[in-house]
């Protein structure tokens, strides 16, 4: 795994400093200091309507730069003028693209109550605003990932970002700034990440603004804006996958469940940061792969990926799904808990998006990336389908099972797609066996008797999981890379 596993490690050992900042966020800080609605507009409408946006204005550019940097890598001092390159058309699409959400204000806000909608509409400006500093940030971001330098930009995105909306939200509590500013100040919080990548770009030698012609001989500007386009909508897709429950949710319950929603939804969020740690770099190599032509090597990295996420995915779901009613007893507030199924939902669509692994990367750099499209833009009509019938019915759960079907759906199509065309599946016996020792582990400490104390019962029901799950992994022979890390410890403790 080479560099992947350096800088996976990096970016995992932040991730789960983010996550610990995060998690204190989600059930300490915002939903004591918030309101359901409060949490349900920034979180849950303004910011994904500010990513559709950022989405939109970038133009598949930022997947378009990973994909054609290895053509320009080291071609003279700037890289042949890439990153200009990089940012000229998102900018100019951004100012579309504001145009178009400020003559669209009317239509969005008949979609709500008129409560809600008087609540948003003093503070729509801000998701325009945002739209543009999660766009610079994601270009910038993509950039960096090329340049196999992903780290600081993991600090900026999973623990300097949390920190400063816990500030914000704080601030609000503390009366030291009214609602309107903490909205400003999380618009705010986005353009710090922004301008920092900038600064961080300065300083490695790597902030190369002038634009040069040679950047159009190396590979044709033609080429580069439709691989972006089919890119934005792949990536539009995507983005209504990930964000459209939480909208519909709000337009056809309230900001509130929209807020409840949200917060369910970032319980589970911790079971996808060693996945997304891995994948900053996996897009970069898989590229690499590709215009090297080494299928053995790639095939490899897909096997070996699926394992790992299989291994900490299990791990983690089960952690989780067990002490549900230890973290919602954080919050202090009953309301809160009725958002349990749905994460139980959430945390198995996406337990199975880690397992298939790399799938939708290889298809993506892949020459038949237009497939991903067809995939991608298939999945969110379903989606939005599914949204429209199940939300009504059943409120957050519609919502939560919305998502796994889809999640469920679109990696199974990949993974056969991968298979069929190129000839590699990433599953073995490995696999498997981490699923049945996963299984018994986790029956194990789910059936131990509530000891009454939540923290007790958390103590109780995890240690079991660690012991059992951690002891039938090694004696499976299942992970490896983690005997051999094992084995190297327990060498240094010796010497």
């Amino acid at each position: 795994m080479g560099i992947v596993q350096r800088q996976g490690i990096r970016n995992t050992l932040i991730s789960y400093v983010g996550l610990a900042i995060g998690f204190a966020n989600t059930i300490l800080v915002l939903p004591r200091l918030l309101s359901p609605s409060q949490i349900g507009l920034t979180a849950s409408v303004l910011l994904p309507l500010a990513t559709i946006g950022a989405q939109v204005a970038s133009f598949g550019f930022a997947n378009m730069g990973i994909r054609y940097f290895p053509f320009f890598r080291n071609q003279g001092r700037n890289h042949a003028g890439f990153f200009p390159l990089l940012l000229g058309p998102p900018l100019l699409g951004f100012v579309v693209v504001a145009l178009a959400m400020l003559v669209g204000k009317p239509l969005l806000l008949q979609w709500y109550a008129k409560g809600d909608a008087a609540l948003l509409s003093p503070h729509y400006l801000a998701a325009i605003a945002l739209a543009g500093c999660i766009m610079l940030g994601s270009l910038q971001d993509a950039y960096l990932r090329s340049l196999y330098h992903t780290s600081f930009s993991s600090f900026c995105q999973e623990i300097l970002l949390r920190l400063m909306l816990m500030g914000a939200a704080i601030a609000y509590s503390q009366g030291v700034i009214s609602f309107h500013g903490f909205v400003l100040a999380y618009v705010g919080a986005y353009a710090v990440v922004a301008v920092l990548l900038a600064v961080y770009l300065a300083a490695i030698g790597e902030l190369h603004l002038r634009p040069t012609r040679e950047a159009l001989r190396i590979k044709p500007l033609r080429e580069m804006l439709g691989f972006g386009a089919f890119v934005l909508l792949s990536n539009i897709s995507g983005t209504v996958l990930l964000n459209i429950d939480s909208l519909m949710v709000g337009t056809k319950v309230s900001l509130a469940a929209a807020g409840i929603y949200l917060i369910a939804t970032n319980v589970s969020t911790a079971l996808v940061l060693p996945f997304r740690a891995l994948y900053k770099t996996a897009f970069s190599l898989i590229a690499e792969y590709w215009k090297e032509g080494n299928m053995a090597k790639m095939a490899d990295f897909y096997r070996r990926s699926t394992r790992i996420n299989t291994l900490l995915g299990c791990y983690l779901a089960l952690g989780i799904g067990l002490n549900l009613d230890f973290i919602y007893g954080l919050i202090h507030r009953p309301e809160y808990a009725v958002g349990t199924t749905a994460v139980l939902l959430l945390l198995g669509g996406r337990l199975f998006d880690g397992i298939t692994g790399v799938n939708g990367i290889i298809v993506a750099t892949s020459p038949r990336y237009r497939f991903d499209l067809v995939f991608n833009v298939s999945l969110a009509a379903a989606v939005v389908v599914l949204n429209w019938i199940l939300i009504p019915r059943l409120a957050l759960a519609g919502a939560a099972l919305a998502y796994c079907i889809a999640l469920v759906s679109i990696n199974t199509v990949r993974t056969w797609f991968v298979w069929r065309n190129y000839g590699m599946q990433p599953f073995d016996g490995k696999i498997g066996r981490i699923l049945v020792v996963a299984a018994g582990a986790g029956f194990a400490a789910w059936v131990l008797p509530d000891t009454g104390n939540a923290f007790l019962t958390l103590l109780m029901r995890g240690s079991v999981l660690t012991v059992l799950y951690g002891a039938g992994v090694l004696l499976t022979g299942t992970a490896p890379e983690a005997a051999g890390l094992l084995a190297g410890l327990r060498a240094r403790l010796t010497r």
